[in-house]
């Protein structure tokens, strides 16, 4: 973003843009306790493959944040407060030859969902893997949640051949 084009553009003293519309920016430490609350938010929703933990959930993702090179988590946002988030984790496929990114939590709050929140949020992941020449985005989403596969669906995102397995380290 060039900060000399309009006002809109230029900043405060304490570096929040003039406009207070919402954006999508890379989450930092800072807003930990709001991602938190979202992830917890998520998995109380969830199918039963994860249950809400904060301590677990804030440890995952200061992980993520204190790490660029491991992931990055992206949030739309105004002057005020987070609507939402994305969980951009980054690895290296042998299939595809090169880099390639797990996208998980993928979560509005539930008081700004239908606002267009989630496309702004995969449209910057999408731009993002683009960007940095990534050659496949992964998405893990509820089997049980037809709304949210049409939602992915309608982003672009196809159902894989692969099937999810886990084994859980206690």
């Amino acid at each position: 973003m060039n900060l000399m084009n309009t006002s809109e553009e230029l900043l405060h003293e304490g570096g929040h843009p003039v406009s207070n519309e919402p954006r999508v920016e890379m989450a930092t430490l800072e807003d930990l306790p709001a991602l938190t609350e979202l992830v917890m938010d998520l998995f109380a929703m969830s199918s039963g493959d994860f249950k809400p933990d904060r301590e677990v959930q804030e440890r995952g993702l200061r992980l993520i944040l204190e790490q660029p090179s491991r992931g990055r988590i992206a949030v739309v946002r105004n002057n005020d407060q987070i609507f939402g988030m994305v969980n951009m984790l980054l690895t290296i496929s042998t299939a595809r030859g090169g880099f390639v990114m797990l996208m998980e939590d993928v979560v509005i709050h539930p008081h700004h969902r239908g606002q267009g929140f989630g496309s702004m949020l995969v449209d910057h992941v999408i731009d993002f893997a683009k960007q940095k020449k990534f050659l496949r985005i992964t998405l893990l989403t509820d089997k049980i949640s037809a709304e949210s596969q049409e939602f992915f669906k309608k982003q672009g995102f196809d159902y894989s051949n692969m099937i999810p397995m886990r084994y859980l380290i206690e």
